[in-house]
């Protein structure tokens, strides 16, 4: 039987710290993003609050247009808020850096470049300094972790979606960021290929215990994979609506989770969320 917290609900101001937490590791703090249009200021996210422990697994969730991207844009360097504050490791985020990796749904990929060149490319970029032999002996690394050592010479073409996201991943962790920002990454995949890579990503997550931040429309995929499900209101002018902690010890197994009574507990509570409480709007 659980009897840990199921939801956190100071819509106030959402700056959540799970109880088993320590020091604050990246802090979103006040933030909010407006953008300039003809028709006067357009606000996409305000007073969004959160802490993130180092190491923690996070899922945001929420509608099209909830500004999930922007605000993990923001934690990557891409944007930077209109007002409030991002900070990791108490320095402000202003500009991109190897600190904080994207994984992006498209691959992002060159072409050009054999899976091997893809990732060396990363880690030469952070690593400049690094002995050739031991930058080559970190991209074979990362490649044996996503089971494609045998693709090394393999261009993105002659790669399935699968295994062009297992280059990505591999790219991102190669040059051991801090904090791993999954935008996405299995969403244009198949269910199959998909729970695989879920399963791959929590196994090297376990092993490297980088921070993530990864946007989700599956609320099945962030129960599985995530600490917490950040949930996110609707546009314009969204927030952070509840968090959601979720309590099924690790290692995790896809099977004795969905045995739990507990799991459709929170499906529900997420999918009531999402669709009573804040279903989408598509008028105008």
């Amino acid at each position: 039987m659980h009897n840990r917290t199921l939801v956190y609900t100071d819509t106030s101001k959402q700056t959540v710290v799970n109880a088993t937490q320590h020091n604050p590791f990246l802090v979103i703090e006040d933030v909010s993003k407006v953008y300039p249009t003809p028709k006067g200021p357009y606000t996409v996210l305000e007073g969004v609050n959160l802490t993130v422990s180092e190491g923690e697994f996070i899922c945001v969730i929420g509608h099209s247009g909830c500004g999930k991207s922007t605000l993990l844009n923001m934690v990557s360097g891409f944007n930077t808020p209109s007002s409030g504050k991002v900070e990791l490791s108490s320095k402000p985020i202003t500009k991109p850096g190897p600190d904080r990796m994207v994984v992006f749904q498209n691959y992002a990929l060159l072409p050009w470049k054999t899976a091997f060149e893809n990732i060396y490319i990363a880690v030469n970029a952070v690593f400049p300094n690094k002995p050739e032999a031991e930058k080559r002996a970190i991209v074979r690394h990362h490649l044996e972790l996503v089971g494609l050592t045998e693709a090394a010479d393999k261009k993105p073409p002659q790669l399935s979606g699968g295994m062009k996201q297992r280059v990505s991943i591999a790219r991102a962790l190669a040059v051991r960021p801090k904090v791993l920002i999954l935008d996405e990454p299995f969403g244009a995949l198949d269910a199959i290929t998909k729970e695989e890579l879920q399963e791959e990503l929590l196994k090297i997550w376990n092993e490297n215990r980088a921070t993530v931040l990864m946007i989700t429309h599956d609320i099945d995929e962030a129960l599985f994979l995530a600490d917490r499900l950040v949930m996110m209101t609707n546009g314009p002018a969204a927030s952070i609506g509840e968090v959601m902690e979720i309590p099924f010890p690790r290692p995790r197994d896809r099977t004795r989770i969905m045995e739990d009574p507990q799991y459709y507990k929170l499906r529900n509570y997420a999918l009531d969320f999402l669709y009573h409480r804040f279903a989408h709007d598509d008028v105008g």
